[in-house]
């Protein structure tokens, strides 16, 4: 498994009963997940006098409830490549906060990468898309290591949150194309267009819509995806990630996608693994979903 450890203003505090219990900067959240089906003691106090408890509903979806909790507050990551982040948080409907911190692994990973391949060559342009790409932790970590970045996503909501991200990361200024926009038919204009980039990022929902109502559906339409994406891939990539938080799409699938896509084409070496988080109060992992990466070598 790749563990996100290297927080400092993010920590998964306990899990129990459906429900884990995480610091967010100074703030103490429960929320649920669906992954903790064991019941443990909850012993704890902060289980009982957090900052913001989502309470999920029978019925679908669920309801935040509030305890001397700001609309908005902000966390940083200081990584081991030198990333140097800061985000808003603020919660919003289904649980999320406006970042998703297991990704930090992976944040960590292609940015070692950028900057080797920068390091190598510091006159090159590397060129990065990053596919549904929400409040740009993956846009910011690509271009904090020197990448210019299209960032792509269908809500302008979460574009707009990006650019807030951006600037208090000291990055307003940075190479980055924001972009409000269906991901698949982004990618089929550029495939017309004949623009090409070194490496992509896709972090597809299981179910989605466009900005005109575009079904998305990730056991349909995310293989079609990838190969479409290696079009616009230059002949010599750097890497190509994906991420899944569906059920389905465990590593081994995520493997198989690429290497029957990536691999005949290009080469280069397929990895893929569950990704999660460090549980403070016993040292276990709570899984978070999976990510697949290919890279040249």
């Amino acid at each position: 498994m790749w563990i996100a450890d290297n927080w400092n203003d993010y920590e998964v505090i306990d899990t129990s009963s459906g429900e884990k219990l995480e610091r967010w900067g100074n703030y103490i959240l429960v929320r649920p997940d669906p992954q903790v089906i064991w019941r443990t003691p909850t012993e704890d106090a902060r289980w009982k006098k957090p900052n913001g408890h989502y309470y999920r509903s029978s019925k679908g979806g669920g309801e935040w409830e509030f305890f001397q909790l700001p609309q908005e507050w902000e966390i940083t990551y200081n990584g081991r490549t030198n990333l140097n982040l800061t985000f808003h948080l603020k919660p919003f409907h289904f649980k999320h906060t406006g970042l998703f911190p297991e990704q930090a692994v992976n944040w960590e990973w292609f940015s070692s990468i950028i900057k080797e391949a920068l390091n190598k060559n510091p006159a090159r342009t590397i060129k990065v898309l990053n596919l549904f790409a929400y409040t740009g932790g993956a846009t910011l970590s690509a271009a904090a290591a020197g990448a210019h970045v299209t960032h792509v996503d269908a809500s302008k909501g979460m574009v707009g949150w990006a650019k807030e991200n951006a600037a208090a990361s000291g990055l307003a200024d940075a190479p980055v194309r924001w972009l409000v926009d269906d991901c698949v038919k982004f990618v089929e204009r550029e495939i017309r267009r004949g623009n090409t980039y070194d490496a992509v990022i896709m972090d597809p929902p299981s179910y989605g819509r466009g900005p005109k109502g575009e079904i998305w559906k990730i056991e349909d339409s995310v293989y079609p995806l990838i190969e479409l994406a290696t079009n616009v891939l230059t002949k010599n990539p750097l890497f190509f990630l994906i991420n899944s938080y569906t059920t389905g799409l465990q590593p081994a699938v995520l493997t198989y996608m690429l290497e029957t896509v990536l691999a005949p084409k290009f080469g280069g070496c397929v990895q893929s693994s569950e990704i999660g988080l460090p549980v403070s109060s016993n040292g276990l992992v709570l899984p978070c979903g999976a990510s697949g990466r290919w890279t040249v070598k």
